[in-house]
C-alpha cells in the first residue's frame, strides 16, 4: 500500500497552498544539505536523499507548497521530520497524523479532522 506523507506549514496537508513551503525554500534545502540532490527525472523539484534507507531510492519532491515522499522508511521519516523543522512545518500522513520521528508512534489528528 503507498501511503504519501507530507511536510506541510499548515494544518492540513491538503491546504499547503493557503501557507506554502516555497519552491524556492525547497531548493535552498536541497542545495544546502549534502545529502540531497537534484535527480535531474520526474520532474525539477524531485531529489534523491543519499541517507541510510532501506528504500531502494529514497526521494522527496516539492509539490503545490508542500515536500512530500511515498512509504518512506524511519530513516526517511527522520530527515522529512529534520527539515520540517528547518522550515517551521511538520511531518504529516495523509490521515492528517503527524510524525515526530526517532522510530515513535505518529500523533493522531487533532479531534476537528473533517
Amino acid at each position: 500500500m503507498v501511503y504519501d506523507l507530507h511536510i506541510t506549514r499548515a494544518k492540513w496537508h491538503w491546504d499547503s497552498e493557503k501557507q506554502p513551503i516555497t519552491v524556492a525554500e525547497w531548493l535552498g534545502i536541497v542545495e544546502g544539505d549534502p545529502e540531497l540532490r537534484l535527480a535531474g527525472y520526474n520532474g525539477p523539484y524531485f531529489a534523491i536523499w543519499n541517507g541510510s534507507s532501506e528504500c531502494p531510492e529514497p526521494w522527496l519532491d516539492w509539490l503545490r507548497g508542500e515536500i512530500y515522499s511515498k512509504s518512506p522508511d524511519d530513516a526517511l521519516i527522520d530527515k522529512m521530520v529534520q527539515i520540517a523543522r528547518g522550515l517551521g512545518a511538520k511531518v504529516q500522513g495523509d490521515d492528517g497524523e503527524v510524525y515526530i520521528g526517532g522510530g515513535r508512534s505518529a500523533y493522531p489528528p487533532p479531534p476537528d479532522s473533517t
